[in-house]
């Protein structure tokens, strides 16, 4: 996966004012996938509005996806990415990035200038 991809998922994730956006390089410590992005909306409603932008920048349906029908926690899988979209408390509880915390950051720019504009 490029980093020009993970930065169309992580702009359309902020261009429907997706919150807290974190890339991790998960390679050398996972093998199910080379990278996480995790982000969050207000609630579930906002989540799955997130994983719907997700699903439009791709141009494809994910290989598996979960948690759509509660919305509290979605995870899309495109075998290079996973993407986590949770609410708030969602993931508070789970801390992926701590669970994850042997992965590198990755500096993915996002134009939040880009997401005001209407």
């Amino acid at each position: 996966m490029s980093t020009q991809m993970l930065k169309k998922i992580c702009q359309a994730i902020a261009d429907k004012k997706g919150m807290n956006i974190v890339t991790i390089d998960v390679r050398g410590v996972s093998n199910i996938t080379d990278y996480f992005i995790i982000a969050e909306g207000n609630v579930d409603r906002h989540v799955q509005t997130l994983a719907d932008a997700v699903e439009e920048i791709m141009g494809y349906k994910p290989f598996r996806a979960q948690g759509r029908e509660y919305g509290d926690w979605i995870v899309l899988d495109y075998l290079d990415v996973l993407v986590h979209l949770f609410t708030p408390e969602m993931r508070e509880k789970y801390q992926l990035e701590q669970v994850w915390k042997a992965g590198k950051i990755v500096s993915v720019s996002i134009d939040y200038g880009k997401v005001l504009k209407t």
